[in-house]
């Protein structure tokens, strides 16, 4: 097996030299695993590519990139210059540092690069590692992927239909913010929402006296609906849930129907 690895934490992020890991051992002894990764941290950066300017990409080590661009840039730098358009036969994008679900999907980079992969092709999963107060100060606050993440990409891969059309598929994973030992299985749910919780500013002023605006997180610990990544989350779960690149509101189409001319 061929196998493309990138994540948003930038390319010296532990989260990657843990997928590193994983990654090999699901390639086995005559599979292949290549890293393209952001020189730089890019989080919450979500889809961007680099359309107006160009990126640097240096060679640090064998099948080891590192680009000077967002995770979805290391995707297309990885699949159309790195491989010379030599699909690999995954991508995976991750282990981040914190976790992805709800409504934080759509700020991730490390979702971003899922994305890309996707519209290329690709089957792709963005793994994330929930953090809170059972996991934050452990020794090795990766330790539940480290011990379940390579069972449950087999697992994906497995069920995954080899060819679909439109847009195609692509996972959000997301390991709970417990220790290995305490994660109690694995669901697949869809993608929840914290209502009334999302991103803020915060003001701050310089020595010099310029303002400043820090954006802010709300609280990770809030549960989303019953049945939802985060809720599972929270609860001890891994959540697994399918995504596909399309934006469109289908339960509106037909109740929309009445104003088209």
């Amino acid at each position: 097996m061929r196998i493309l690895i990138t994540n948003d934490d930038g390319i010296s992020a532990p989260g990657l030299a843990v997928l590193d890991q994983i990654a090999r051992d699901l390639a086995g002894p005559h599979g292949e695993v290549w890293t393209v990764a952001p020189a730089f941290e890019q989080s919450g950066v979500g889809h961007c590519i680099s359309y107006t300017r160009p990126m640097m990409i240096q060679k640090l080590d064998d099948k080891r990139f590192a680009v000077e661009g967002s995770p979805a840039d290391c995707v297309l730098a990885g699949l159309h210059d790195v491989l010379h358009d030599e699909k690999p036969d995954l991508i995976l994008s991750g282990v981040n540092r914190g976790n992805n679900s709800a409504e934080n999907a759509l700020y991730s980079g490390t979702l971003g690069a899922a994305i890309e992969g996707a519209l290329q092709g690709v089957l792709s999963i963005a793994i994330s590692q929930y953090y809170g107060p059972r996991n934050r100060d452990l020794d090795n606050t990766f330790e539940a992927s480290q011990e379940h993440i390579k069972a449950v990409i087999e697992r994906i891969v497995a069920a995954t239909p080899t060819a679909s059309d439109g847009y195609g598929l692509f996972y959000n994973v997301n390991v709970p913010p417990v220790p290995a030992a305490e994660v109690k299985g694995v669901k697949i749910v869809p993608q929840g929402l914290r209502p009334g919780l999302g991103f803020h500013t915060e003001a701050a002023t310089a020595p010099s006296g310029r303002q400043f605006l820090w954006i802010k997180g709300g609280d990770q610990q809030r549960p989303t609906a019953p049945g939802t990544d985060a809720a599972v989350n929270l609860d001890g779960y891994i959540s697994v849930t399918p995504m596909r690149a399309d934006f469109t509101a289908h339960d509106m189409l037909d109740q929309l129907s009445a104003i088209a001319i």
